[in-house]
């Protein structure tokens, strides 16, 4: 029976159109019901208020005086009953100085400490984030950065429910403010979609990824571990590798509501967007194996879905109710997926445009990968 089918599709290649349209969907269907839906059912922790323990929130700052301006008070005036901010200047050029000295000033709990810029010696932002960290008086550490703003009072409260004795790392929810156009609904999108991963990853128990606007892990765990050694040399990777390295089923927690968010304001421009997009992806191949397997998996099964459905509108005619019945069940559980994360963390305005960004996300990371390929091989030839 198996060499009979193998010789038909030899015989007639184009059936090979809809086998790997329904091989497709179903390894979508096991990415959606069977991993993402976890975040949709998932119960959060109501937490203790007598035995949150004092946090330290680490801020890096280069060159943000107008975002620690109209930001850092929503993360001073937090309420939570013990907590210190540490923000960090690390070769700031314009007047950031001065609003720390005169935030500290007007709250006791505010601590800052500096960088000096020097032209002979190039330091990334995880040398920022160590310093902060040797400065910080507490176990739990809860970062975010300069341009981002606690969507509540509640954030550092939010969090905290999850630091249990058995945890070690946080994960929230770092979003981009909504604004007109779709490259804003792009940026979003995208956001939304790789919170969906690493919150279903995590819940499923294997944890691959955290974003530093809104981090928490404990300050032993960073020494244990040496601290960002095995990657310093990256320009990125003080959150996602980090979490890669030293989270596992046991010691990871997520916070997912809407009061533990915090909101960034998003690139303007696509190519804007596309070179911050570009830098984020350069961790991406030093992620577990695993996490690479199931990344890129559901990356091809997404794209050889869509590409497959066309081409089976268009050699196989009479299969259309067939195909459409196919993709509208897709498209009804991740719409439920979809809807069921972004209700949790307050956004809006996304399943409208979910199909055709869902479509050019793949292509969009391909070319990031690309380009960061062909970047490294230039460099290394030079």
């Amino acid at each position: 029976m198996q060499v009979e089918v193998f010789e038909r599709l030899i015989e007639n290649p184009l059936w090979f159109i809809p086998l790997l349209f329904i091989l497709a969907f179903l390894v979508q269907m096991i990415y959606y019901l069977g991993i993402y839906s976890a975040v949709v059912f998932y119960s959060e922790k109501t937490g203790d208020p007598e035995s949150y323990p004092p946090v330290s929130v680490i801020i890096c700052a280069r060159d943000e005086q107008d975002n620690l301006e109209s930001n850092l008070p929503e993360v001073l005036e937090q309420d939570y009953p013990e907590y210190e901010v540490i923000v960090v200047n690390h070769g700031s050029g314009d007047d950031t100085d001065m609003v720390l000295q005169r935030f500290e000033q007007q709250y006791d709990h505010l601590k800052s400490t500096e960088i000096k810029r020097d032209q002979k010696f190039t330091h990334n932002k995880k040398l920022a984030v160590t310093v902060g960290i040797k400065k910080a008086a507490y176990e739990w550490l809860l970062f975010t950065d300069a341009d981002c703003q606690p969507q509540s009072k509640q954030w550092i409260r939010s969090m905290a429910k999850n630091f249990d004795d058995k945890a070690e790392v946080v994960l929230g929810y770092g979003g981009y403010a909504q604004k007109n156009g779709w490259v804003n609904h792009l940026i979003r999108f995208d956001t939304l979609t790789i919170a969906l991963q690493y919150f279903a990853c995590a819940l499923r128990g294997f944890p691959y990824m955290g974003v530093g606007r809104n981090l928490a892990y404990r300050k032993s765990l960073f020494f244990r571990n040496k601290g960002f050694a095995g990657h310093y040399h990256l320009e990125s990777g003080d959150d996602d590798l980090f979490v890669n390295q030293t989270a596992n089923k046991n010691n990871v927690r997520v916070q997912i509501s809407g009061g533990s968010k915090t909101v960034s304001e998003p690139r303007t421009s696509l190519p804007g967007w596309f070179r911050q997009k570009k830098r984020h992806l350069t961790t991406g191949s030093r992620y577990h194996g695993k996490t690479r397997f199931l990344l890129i998996t559901e990356l091809i099964s997404r794209l050889v879905f869509y590409v497959t459905f066309i081409l089976g509108l268009v050699y196989f005619t009479s299969y259309y109710p067939f195909l459409l019945a196919i993709f509208l069940i897709r498209l009804a559980v991740q719409i439920f997926d979809y809807k069921g994360i972004m209700k949790r963390v307050g956004e809006k305005n996304l399943l409208l445009p979910l199909i055709f960004y869902d479509i050019f996300l793949p292509f969009i990371n391909f070319m990031g990968i690309i380009s960061n390929k062909i970047s490294s091989n230039n460099r290394q030839w030079k």
